[in-house]
């Protein structure tokens, strides 16, 4: 296996709530309130759409689609949902910081090294914008592909800390089977005072409508069991997995970088890490992390 790249599941297509659009010379990302399902293919228009996209609306009310039923890859909830604070290179998608609240990887002028990371609220490097949560959600749709995912990419805190919620909790309560065990991804929507009361959404994770969770978690230990029957070994899959995501320093290549920035960290949202020009005299981002790691700027 190469050293130093990371091997991570092989993705088929992608799961957003919204698309960056054309606006004023400036491409800004626009949310949505339903879900589209693409390939990995993008046109000067966008991403195309996933034959499953239009499979799933025909039953979706209104052609909306808010609710798909998935299968988890892995029953590690952590090797499902890859969650971490990520700070990116404007302008070649490279990470730059990466940590979990407590420890970062971060590229100084040493190299990359383990700094304390007490996340970006508190971090001087945090604070200067960019840093945000920044989650992969990894979910099988259908049965043609076998080992292939698709990938809900956010940097939403409702959703990351609800979709952590529910494959915590339901591993613990189905016996660690979540791999076997029915799901549905939904979208849902709230009004808080910080968004004026307009209507945010956010990504949720349920037994679908039709079966309780009591009859999901007999799916599922049935399931398992004729999977194990038939010779499959999920907790070696797991262990292949876990082995693979940890090949490298950082699971996020430049290209993945470049379209999170896009997408989910606007320009005009974080001006302060692109600094194109700067009076002071200090140099780029790069430049200060590494000023900033050695006690200089």
């Amino acid at each position: 296996m190469i050293k130093g790249l990371a091997i991570t599941p092989p993705i088929i297509g992608r799961i957003s709530i919204g698309r960056v659009i054309e606006k004023n010379g400036k491409r800004l990302p626009e949310k949505d309130d339903q879900f589209t399902v693409t390939t990995q293919i993008q046109s000067k228009d966008g991403w195309l759409l996933h034959p499953l996209d239009e499979q799933l609306r025909k039953d979706a009310p209104g052609n909306k689609l808010r609710a798909i039923p998935v299968r988890m890859l892995f029953n590690d909830p952590d090797l499902n949902l890859r969650a971490e604070y990520s700070l990116f290179d404007r302008q070649t998608g490279r990470p730059l910081c990466v940590g979990d609240g407590e420890l970062c990887r971060r590229q100084t002028a040493e190299g990359w090294e383990h700094l304390p990371c007490p996340g970006p609220d508190q971090c001087d490097i945090g604070k200067q914008g960019g840093c945000k949560p920044y989650a992969r959600l990894s979910v099988r749709i259908g049965d043609d592909e076998d080992l292939g995912v698709f990938v809900f990419r956010t940097t939403g805190y409702n959703s990351i800390r609800t979709l952590t919620a529910r494959l915590r909790y339901y591993h613990a309560i189905s016996g660690g089977l979540l791999a076997t065990l029915p799901l549905c991804l939904r979208l849902r929507g709230k009004s808080t005072t910080q968004s004026h009361r307009a209507p945010i959404y956010y990504v949720d994770l349920t037994t679908p409508d039709n079966l309780p969770l009591s009859a999901a978690i007999a799916q599922a230990k049935q399931d398992s069991e004729r999977l194990a029957m038939e010779g499959l070994s999920q907790n070696a899959l797991d262990e292949a997995a876990r082995a693979g995501f940890c090949a490298a320093a950082f699971e996020v290549l430049e290209e993945e970088g470049l379209q999170v920035v896009e997408e989910f960290m606007p320009e005009s949202e974080d001006e302060q890490t692109t600094a194109p020009e700067n009076p002071a005299g200090k140099g780029g981002l790069r430049e200060r992390l590494a000023e900033r790691a050695l006690g200089t700027g």
